[in-house]
């Protein structure tokens, strides 16, 4: 990227990303003009990037707020309430104001009409996703979405990461994710991917969004055996190189559904990168609503389930939920550190 017609590269961590893993090289890309945030720090300063040109006058001015961390901008407290977690959304509220009250002043003694474009790693009220994309709520307890109002004004572009779908956050054409470049899952195969290219007059931005290629093909084929293996012949008579996700939920209990679909591929171009057996999860889930399967459920929901099979007293299972959450919340955490 260094070597192309790019004069400066922004890298911010996602929740996925381990911070001590993005900063390691930080120093040395920033010889390259990659720019690296790994992590939210003491010191605000480190997310507001002044980018200049080949002149080296400013050009813009980026806030690189990466995913804050529940403890990046809280402090939690002994016993306190889901009401109380409210803090969650006075902590990303606060943060933004910050970097953006020095990316506003950064551009007052530079003297320069230049924009200010903000990043983040989070997810808004009424984000659309898709079935299986894989995108998992953020924080501990049900406040994970914040409203656009968060925002600081003095964002010319605010560029978001987290949700799969390219989509405007509350209709606004300067406040969008761009989507993943990619489909994260076969549930995303028929949707047309895109980045977005935004062109600044003064500090003006107007957007254009650019489609994706698809370069793989990804297809999920469900039902019955005849549907599933009726459909793979299809392929296969057009040497489809597909990737098929592969869901059965005929009436029938298949306990060889894998040999049965390793002999149906056998010859042909087609790979199989996942099998979900429905029949085989509800009997041993012995589902308690119609139509669930395992892929229905986090992992709050399937604690609570063992909360009421072991018959736990109502009055005791919010402590134990909270608790579990917060053990989930430090594994991960623990996980991404350890990277």
């Amino acid at each position: 990227m260094a070597a192309s017609s790019c004069r400066h590269i922004v890298v911010v961590a996602g929740n996925h990303d381990s911070p001590s893993f993005l900063n390691a090289p930080k120093e040395l890309l920033k010889a390259l003009d990659v720019h690296v945030v790994g992590s939210s720090t003491a010191s605000r300063e480190d997310e507001v990037l002044v980018l200049r040109n080949e002149q080296d006058g400013p050009e813009l001015i980026v806030c690189a707020v990466p995913y804050l961390r529940d403890r990046d901008i809280r402090v939690a407290e002994v016993g306190e309430s889901v009401e109380e977690e409210r803090k969650l959304i006075d902590g990303i509220r606060t943060h933004y104001a910050a970097v953006a009250a020095l990316a506003e002043q950064k551009r007052e003694e530079l003297g320069a009409d230049i924009p200010i474009v903000g990043t983040g790693h989070l997810f808004t009220a009424g984000g659309q996703t898709v079935d299986g994309d894989g995108v998992r709520e953020l924080y501990v307890g049900s406040l994970a979405h914040v409203t656009a109002g968060i925002f600081p004004a003095c964002f010319n572009y605010l560029a978001l990461g987290h949700l799969h779908v390219p989509q405007k956050v509350n209709g606004s054409e300067t406040i969008r994710y761009s989507g993943s470049p990619l489909p994260m899952g076969s549930g995303e195969a028929k949707q047309q991917k895109s980045v977005c290219e935004v062109e600044f007059h003064s500090t003006a931005a107007s957007v254009q969004l650019i489609d994706v290629p698809v370069f793989q093909k990804l297809e999920r084929v469900k039902g019955d055996w005849d549907g599933i293996s009726n459909r793979i012949l299809e392929l296969s008579a057009t040497d489809s190189q597909v990737w098929l996700e592969v869901i059965y939920d005929g009436t029938e209990v298949i306990g060889d559904l894998c040999e049965r679909l390793e002999a149906a591929m056998f010859g042909t171009q087609i790979e199989i990168l996942r099998i979900k057996n429905n029949r085989i999860i509800d009997r041993v889930l012995g589902k308690i609503h119609e139509e669930e399967t395992l892929d229905d459920l986090n992992v709050n929901d399937v604690f609570e389930r063992c909360l009421a099979v072991h018959d736990v007293p109502e009055d005791q299972r919010p402590e134990l939920i909270r608790a579990y959450q917060e053990t989930v919340s430090s594994l991960y955490e623990d996980d991404l550190q350890a990277e």
